[in-house]
């Protein structure tokens, strides 16, 4: 039925081989089953870890015996051989303080989250399905197995899973499970920052985030409080026809599937209501919100956890994203001078998901002069223009051989040198920056 890795069958043949009951579980069932390519091959058998050990010897790694866990490595390719299972009591609210080996498939998968991940396969016997994951694959449901409290309760992070499975695969969630995800939304403060941050990535590139963002906005706003304020907040502005939240919603949705760009468009508007005033006319204004949010959109990622690069660049988004930027080659050429090429196609698709999302008609001609401002990137890129350092027809070692010190002051005469080149008052020529550094 299913194309598989000789590695993963080759670890069932050979448990199999040895006597005992071996399947693919999990993840990798459930994207077998959507026609995708799973990137992780898990493996679940009625073999203890010590037996698995004995039978793949130098091949087996005890990556986690207290759970039953062992790494088999075929052809450098590693595979997870986990022993059939039930868990204890659930302490820390993440894992299970202790587990039972037994003896039943059906046991194994009935401690798992969620029936579209509670299901097993085996190249000669088919598939197991004891709870009706692919049912719910077919109808596009994320449904707990058995009781949905007590598998949130068990581990929190199943909360956010939840929401990251439904944006991803652009499902929705059982109502049942979604009621008891709501009454137990405040277990999410017992997780680490790190898997939460981890999640929320995860989810934000997901085909189906528009209805998270809009449907489960309050059990995000638990480890993200900030959001609690751009609900419902109205703005009170002709260019605007939602609430803070509803546009940002809007624009997320509007926007390409990169992480950097959604994690921008998700708090491009986040300090809006901090800075919100009105006219005498009662017109709605947020003077100095981009700044402001750059700072608060600082302080929820490193609180999440993400890595530097990511916020780096999420921050420098948000805080541009309402700059006014015009086709004209020397403001394009500055911009991809100071951002870079990439990020400055990730600002031009943060400004226009941020004016499809505003009031229809009201942004046509933003959005054909962004039109322009890309065209004229295209042609200013395909020209070969210098706009960074290593596009300077001299180095540091000329700047050197010329008498600038080896230091900091390299750096600042490189950069003054590409400045004027970006601004066309000198062109890119070594002949003519040589005699420019002398003038000095």
């Amino acid at each position: 039925m299913f194309e598989i890795p000789k590695a993963a069958a080759h670890v069932l043949d050979r448990l199999e081989a040895a006597g005992h009951e071996a399947w693919l579980v999990g993840g990798c069932v459930r994207d077998l089953l959507l026609g995708r390519t799973p990137h992780d091959w898990d493996i679940t058998t009625d073999a203890w870890p010590e037996e698995t050990l004995k039978i793949f010897g130098a091949c087996a790694v005890a990556t986690g015996l207290r759970h039953g866990t062992v790494t088999v490595v075929v052809e450098e390719m590693p595979l997870e051989v986990t022993t059939y299972r039930v868990d204890g009591s659930y302490t820390d609210g993440r894992r299970p303080d202790t587990v039972r080996f037994v003896a039943s498939l059906r046991e194994d998968l009935a401690r798992r989250d969620f029936t579209i991940n509670a299901m097993a396969w085996h190249p000669r016997r088919g598939l197991a399905d004891y709870f009706g994951g692919k049912a719910d694959l077919a109808d596009g449901i994320i449904r707990c197995v058995g009781e949905a409290e007590k598998r949130f309760q068990e581990d929190a992070l199943r909360i956010l899973r939840a929401l990251r499975f439904a944006a991803v695969y652009n499902f929705c969630l059982d109502p049942n499970t979604a009621a008891a995800l709501y009454r137990e939304k405040e277990l999410l403060k017992r997780i680490a920052w790190e898997r939460i941050g981890s999640e929320i990535r995860r989810m934000i590139t997901g085909v189906g985030i528009e209805n998270i963002l809009e449907n489960f906005a309050d059990v995000l706003a638990v480890p993200i409080p900030e959001i609690e304020a751009m609900r419902g907040f109205e703005q009170h502005n002709p260019w605007h026809c939602r609430d803070v939240w509803g546009h940002t919603v809007q624009a997320v949705a509007s926007s390409p599937p990169e992480e950097t760009i959604r994690l921008a468009l998700l708090f491009h508007d986040v300090a809006k209501p901090l800075c919100f005033s009105r006219d005498e006319e009662g017109i709605g204004h947020f003077y100095g919100h981009a700044a402001a949010g750059a700072l608060m959109t600082e302080k929820i990622l490193a609180r999440l956890r993400m890595d530097n690069a990511l916020r780096r660049q999420t921050v420098q988004l948000v805080e541009r994203h309402d700059l006014l930027l015009q086709p004209q080659d020397g403001m394009i050429r500055r911009w991809l001078s100071r951002l870079g090429e990439e990020q400055f196609r990730r600002l031009v698709a943060v400004q226009r998901a941020d004016a499809l999302a505003q009031t229809p008609g009201k942004t046509l001609d933003r959005l054909e002069r962004l039109k322009m401002v890309e065209a004229d990137m295209e042609r200013v890129l395909e020209e070969g223009a210098c706009f960074s350092l290593r596009d300077l027809a001299v180095d540091g070692r000329d700047l050197m051989a010329e008498g600038i010190p080896e230091g900091p002051a390299v750096g600042r005469e490189l950069r003054r040198l590409l400045d004027l080149v970006v601004e066309n008052k000198i062109p890119n020529r070594r002949e003519e920056l040589l005699k420019e550094i002398k003038s000095q």
